[in-house]
């Protein structure tokens, strides 16, 4: 059904790392991310967490955690599949970083968030065919 899922989040000069890992693993409990350290548009730090599962243990957890979502939350995704979902089947998604710190999962239209992408395993790999499988998870 997922090929595999990759993240990547921004952690900016006014924030925690700490704290931003923390959402980070309320989304993917076995987050272990590749920290990259960039230069801001006004020359400040820039820290990138990025990281991409394809096991299909990881994939499972994370699609069985996606599917617990609130039902407002999710009818968010369903709603906005088409715009959500390019033509060669990867599904995008971003997460609040604050609520995700709380444990919750909320879906944002903003940025500042855990942008997620996956690849969904459709034959022909085609957005018709993915938009059909991601309802189907997210039932």
């Amino acid at each position: 059904m997922i090929h595999n899922i990759s993240y990547r989040v921004f952690v900016y000069g006014t924030e925690n790392e700490d704290k931003v890992q923390q959402s980070l693993r309320t989304i993917f409990p076995g987050a272990k991310p590749e920290r990259e350290v960039t230069e801001g548009y006004y020359k400040n730090q820039v820290i990138i967490l990025s990281q991409k599962f394809s096991k299909k243990q990881e994939i499972k957890i994370f699609i069985k955690k996606l599917a617990e979502m609130d039902d407002s939350e999710k009818n968010k995704v369903l709603n906005d599949l088409e715009k959500k979902m390019d033509s060669k089947g990867n599904l995008f998604l971003r997460f609040n970083k604050q609520e995700a710190f709380q444990d919750n999962w909320n879906v944002v239209d903003h940025g500042d968030a855990i942008h997620v992408k996956i690849k969904i395993a459709a034959y022909p790999a085609k957005k018709e065919g993915a938009i059909k499988i991601a309802r189907e998870i997210l039932g």
